[in-house]
């Protein structure tokens, strides 16, 4: 795609590579944590050469993910602070799932809604990680009724994990424009000054 000189410049070639090694990670762990946790799904392990190395790849895959999204993070992190202008944002949500989003609150790089989403990962990643490394035998001998809660909460916060990224995946079709930018770094200005108007006037300096 030839980048148009207008445009701006959302996302960096290392924070695209970040956000698509993380997204990996997680469809990859998705399928393979599915297959153990209904029979159902038991013939994914294919997907990974068979039941015995699907269960020795999760954690190394999942500890893959925790690292690179904790680059993530320490990215993203301080855009993502809630402020009242979010709150307000929120409040009128409504009208943007009616289409009607001319009339929003001004926003920064990220919307109130963004940043609920990013918080709601952030929590939902610490679970998992905490007890998935509970639950990792290879590593750890704990007691048994600790490894049965910690997999309750594995699988909570899976299914967590999962609807959240859903919701992203869903938000970033629905919002024509938004895909381009994690796949080629740039968004119109149009599109910036139409969703993120805050970030907008910050990048071009126009108060208009």
């Amino acid at each position: 795609m030839r980048r148009n000189p207008n445009d701006l410049q959302r996302y960096t070639a290392s924070e695209r590579l970040n956000h698509w090694v993380v997204g990996i990670c997680f469809i990859l762990l998705a399928l393979s944590g599915l297959a153990f946790f209904h029979p159902a799904f038991y013939p994914l392990v294919q997907l990974f050469g068979g039941g015995t190395w699907t269960r020795i790849l999760h954690p190394y895959v999942g500890v893959v993910m925790f690292l690179f999204f904790l680059v993530m993070v320490i990215r993203f992190a301080g855009l993502n602070i809630i402020e009242k202008r979010d709150v307000e944002w929120l409040k009128s949500v409504n009208k943007m799932v009616d289409g009607d989003d001319h009339d929003m609150p001004e926003q920064g790089k990220y919307n109130g809604g963004q940043k609920l989403l990013f918080w709601g990962l952030v929590l939902g990643m610490l679970v998992m990680i905490v007890s998935g490394v509970l639950m990792w035998r290879a590593w750890l001998d704990l007691p048994v009724t600790v490894v049965r809660i910690a997999s309750v909460l594995h699988a909570v916060a899976a299914v967590w994990m999962i609807g959240l990224i859903i919701l992203h995946v869903y938000a970033a079709i629905w919002t024509r424009g938004t895909i381009r930018a994690m796949m080629y770094g740039t968004v119109t200005r149009a599109w910036a000054k139409q969703h993120h108007r805050g970030w907008y006037r910050k990048m071009t300096g126009d108060n208009s």
